[in-house]
């Protein structure tokens, strides 16, 4: 319903008095996300830079990568051929479909900043530039979610392990075989690290463009040393 919401076809109290009655753990839970979505309008409402500028600002100095290099790495995050199918599945499906669920978003979202060591804000403005829900106030306060500089109690150094999250919401690989073909005829043993595959990665899929274990360490490093000046 996240498009029906944004554009103004369904008022938010309408799903909740649908919801009344209902005690489930869904029901509870779609009754939450819909208390995100008004908690960030409101967030927005009283801090209107905070769709662009830092609701922590002590993390505005942290250093990010830039260049030709990293600019390869970001098409490759757009075009999903970075190598790591939950990741690749989602940004084919927003290319595909202008939507991804809120799992997927945060997965990818990860990636792009403490894989790639890119700022936040690129990735809000590409996801604007795509979603067919996109709403500035969730979107990039989603955005600032996963980067640590938001509202959020956690901080910085939650990072995403793409392998680890693939395995846990996709434990049979239909979504990643839905969207990335080239996987199609791996086991589910194997679809979230094809190149653990006994005949390697699939032809035409990419090895992975970064070492995520590693690139983790780099964001934790940059995370400490903005954090203590």
């Amino acid at each position: 319903m996240s498009a029906y919401l944004k554009y103004g076809c369904i008022h938010p109290r309408t799903l909740l008095a649908d919801l009344a009655g209902h005690d489930s753990e869904a029901a509870r839970r779609y009754a939450t996300e819909l208390a995100w979505r008004e908690f960030y309008a409101d967030v927005l409402w009283h801090r209107p830079e905070s769709a662009r500028a830092y609701l922590n600002p002590q993390l505005q100095d942290m250093e990010y990568d830039s260049g030709p290099e990293a600019d390869s790495l970001v098409a490759a995050w757009e075009q999903g051929r970075t190598g790591f199918p939950i990741v690749d599945a989602g940004m084919r499906q927003l290319l595909g479909e202008a939507y991804v669920h809120n799992r997927v978003r945060m997965i990818v979202a990860s990636f792009l900043v403490k894989d790639l060591h890119q700022e936040w804000t690129r990735g809000a403005r590409y996801f604007m530039q795509h979603l067919v829900d996109g709403d500035l106030a969730s979107n990039n306060h989603g955005w600032q979610w996963v980067a640590g500089t938001g509202t959020d109690a956690s901080p910085y150094y939650r990072v995403f392990n793409p392998v680890t999250q693939g395995k846990k919401f996709d434990p049979d690989g239909a979504y990643v075989k839905r969207w990335v073909p080239e996987l199609r005829g791996l086991d589910a043993t194997y679809v979230h690290e094809p190149w653990t595959a006994p005949g390697g990665v699939p032809d035409g899929y990419p090895q992975p463009i970064v070492d995520h274990a590693h690139e983790r360490l780099v964001s934790l490093d940059r995370y400490n040393r903005v954090r203590g000046r």
